[in-house]
């Protein structure tokens, strides 16, 4: 990358092309494994998800800031959603999720503790269980509807690439469009149809951003649309509506768009857009401010076993509204993946970011710099349907 200035327009001319929607991770090669054993009480589907790992960082941040507290300034690994911790055995999450499908009722709890949750919650104060809930909805799926379905509560949202489970992702750590450019949930009503076999759309009523309570009596709303075949997917999504607390005037847009090719057994790739933006009001004045990024990944498949994935991003908070200081970011990352047994992974991952500002703490005797290395090793186990 050196100090090459990014060409934007080709970026978003990219972006454009046909793209996939997420929170559902980008889809498993062709010829992925068979599913793990279904375990299940009744009519109940259990799973069970524990995730930890153990990072080092170069720059030898200080450990006076937890970075569960502020992911900003310091204290691990800043920016990172979730391996934020550097220099100690950390758990990520231990996670249980219950679900029934929807026949015509059905609901869906995840449920689970470790600082990765702490993170999904950071943008408010959620106390109790609330804290440690991913999402908690009841579905509805009219016998006349068609393939509609209707569900209520807290939902993860619709944008990204990447998803909050691990063992979801390609990568170990999640890329800086997951962590600062879209929000990681939602709380209201969200209705989704499949149209014709290719295709399907749907429409979210929520009360904002990553928050259970609104801030203001404004609704955030979501529009999604997704076109997928075997090689290809493009999933869009848009989110509108006031995010400012204590008024409904100035709107937070996002537009996400990921496309995920999947060729073959062996090669699975994506690319993922963001644009958003923020109007804030301070008396009779507002003022926008933006931020926008590219990532993309590629999966290659050395045999049953072993996956290599390649990552890189580009990520633009023009005014600091996201990351607190206006600025340029870069990141790269190469992990490795060894799968024991279907259900048991490792990886092994370096990961690079830099910045066109002073922006990663360092030794305290050393001030501020321009970029951060990580090498981190990570343990995930995964049993139950829901993968």
């Amino acid at each position: 990358m050196g100090n090459k200035k990014p060409n934007f327009a080709l970026m978003l001319l990219v972006a454009a092309a046909p793209m996939s929607w997420s929170q559902d991770p980008p889809p498993p090669p062709a010829q992925a494994p068979p599913a793990l054993p279904s375990w299940s009480v009744r009519s109940v589907d259990l799973g069970v998800l524990f995730d930890g790992y153990y990072a080092f960082n170069f720059n030898h941040p200080s450990s006076s800031s937890p970075p569960s507290d502020n992911l900003l300034t310091g204290g691990g690994n800043q920016l990172y959603n979730f391996n934020a911790n550097s220099g100690q055995i950390s758990l990520n999450m231990v996670k249980l999720s219950l679900s029934h499908t929807a026949a015509p009722f059905g609901f869906q709890v995840d449920l689970g503790f470790g600082k990765g949750f702490e993170i999904i919650h950071s943008a408010e104060l959620a106390h109790g269980v609330f804290r440690n809930l991913e999402q908690a909805y009841v579905s509805f799926k009219p016998p006349a509807g068609r393939g509609l379905q209707i569900d209520f509560g807290q939902f993860v949202t619709s944008a990204g690439a990447e998803v909050i489970e691990t063992n979801g992702n390609w990568n170990y750590s999640r890329s800086l469009l997951f962590a600062w450019a879209e929000p990681s949930y939602h709380f209201g009503l969200r209705l989704s149809k499949g149209m014709g076999s290719h295709f399907t759309g749907g429409f979210q009523l929520v009360n904002g951003w990553s928050s259970l309570k609104d801030n203001n009596t404004g609704k955030t709303i979501g529009v999604v649309g997704n076109f997928n075949s075997r090689k290809i997917s493009w999933n869009n999504t848009y989110y509108t509506g006031p995010e400012n607390a204590g008024t409904n005037r100035g709107f937070r847009n996002l537009y996400d768009s990921t496309l995920v090719l999947t060729p073959g057994d062996k090669l699975n790739a994506y690319i993922n857009f963001d644009y958003g933006s923020n109007r804030s009001y301070t008396g009779h004045t507002g003022a926008t401010a933006a931020w926008y990024g590219i990532a993309g990944a590629a999966k290659f498949q050395v045999n049953r076993k072993m996956a290599l994935t390649p990552r890189i991003e580009w990520f633009k908070d023009r005014d600091g509204f996201q990351t607190g200081l206006a600025q340029e970011l870069k990141e790269f990352t190469m992990t490795y993946e060894y799968k024991w047994v279907e259900g048991l992974l490792a990886r092994l991952e370096y990961r690079r970011d830099w910045s066109d500002r002073s922006f990663f703490q360092r030794a305290s005797t050393l001030g501020a710099s321009n970029h951060q290395d990580t090498v981190a090793l990570g343990v995930v186990a995964y049993f139950g349907p829901k993968r």
